[in-house]
């Protein structure tokens, strides 16, 4: 089976984790949320991935860069969404914390990649 590039990725890779975490967690909220808060924040995680693989099948950096900024926007959706499922105790503190700290490494990580994308899309032209 062939291996795609973004595959490869470590922020995918963490990306991925980060879903299953999120699954994990939610299955836990409130059954009157299944169509707030818990698929929300479920369908952002997912939207990180997703925006990583189809930004990786674009032919430019300057395509590329534009679902990485999109991974990257989700990101601080799920922060809001964390601090609103901690706020409603959803989650406990050390659930949080470890989200938290996961989600902003993720970010990190869709920064760094947008910046170097777009620096090296500016020095193609």
């Amino acid at each position: 089976m062939y291996t795609f590039y973004f595959e490869k990725l470590d922020v995918w890779q963490n990306g991925r984790k980060f879903v299953n975490d999120i699954y994990t967690v939610t299955d836990t909220f409130p059954v009157k949320e299944q169509f707030g808060i818990t698929s929300q924040i479920r369908r952002a995680s997912l939207s990180i991935t997703a925006n990583i693989s189809e930004g990786f099948s674009r032919q430019s950096n300057k395509e590329k860069s534009r679902f990485i900024n999109m991974a990257y926007s989700s990101s601080w959706e799920i922060i809001n969404f964390l601090i609103l499922s901690k706020d409603l105790k959803f989650i406990n503190e050390n659930q949080y914390i470890k989200l938290r700290s996961d989600i902003e490494y993720i970010s990190n990580q869709l920064n760094s990649l947008y910046k170097k994308l777009t620096k090296d899309e500016n020095t193609q032209n």
